[in-house]
């Protein structure tokens, strides 16, 4: 005999994690930089990720022309990250902890985090808003209307 829990459960749908892949602008400072700008994209590695955590391939591009690779992942709306500061063989890494929240259409997260270096570290926060998806105009100029 089923009882309605075991109905209920079985037919519970699988939860699925929200996509927040895509190319960020975050303004943000921190005590040895000051206000800066950087750019990150994020791109859901979708073999690595289940079903709660979704895990992520992240760049950062900074104003100066540097670039640093690394990892991110979320559950829900929380996001940790981390990355290389250098590409050298004792490479520093940046830890960070964020919060996504919905703006508009787009997401944007705050991240607080932390960067080692040789007087203790550096401790800073970024705001970062999803950029919009740019779609190509079509041949005729005219701006396609669509129903979302």
């Amino acid at each position: 005999m089923l009882s309605a829990f075991s109905l209920s459960a079985a037919a519970a749908p699988a939860v699925v994690t929200t996509d927040y892949s895509g190319e960020y602008l975050c303004k943000g400072n921190n005590i040895t930089v000051g206000d800066y700008e950087v750019t990150i994209y994020l791109k859901k590695n979708r073999r690595n990720s289940t079903s709660q955590i979704a895990v992520y391939d992240l760049a950062t591009h900074t104003e100066n022309k540097q670039s640093y690779t690394g990892q991110a992942i979320t559950r829900g709306k929380q996001l940790a990250m981390t990355f290389k500061l250098s590409d050298a063989k004792f490479a520093e890494f940046s830890t960070g902890l964020g919060q996504f929240t919905k703006a508009g259409k787009l997401w944007s997260f705050k991240n607080d985090y932390y960067e080692p270096d040789d007087t203790g570290g550096n401790y800073g926060h970024e705001i970062c808003t999803q950029k919009p998806i740019l779609l190509s105009a079509p041949a005729n100029g005219k701006i396609p209307v669509t129903n979302r």
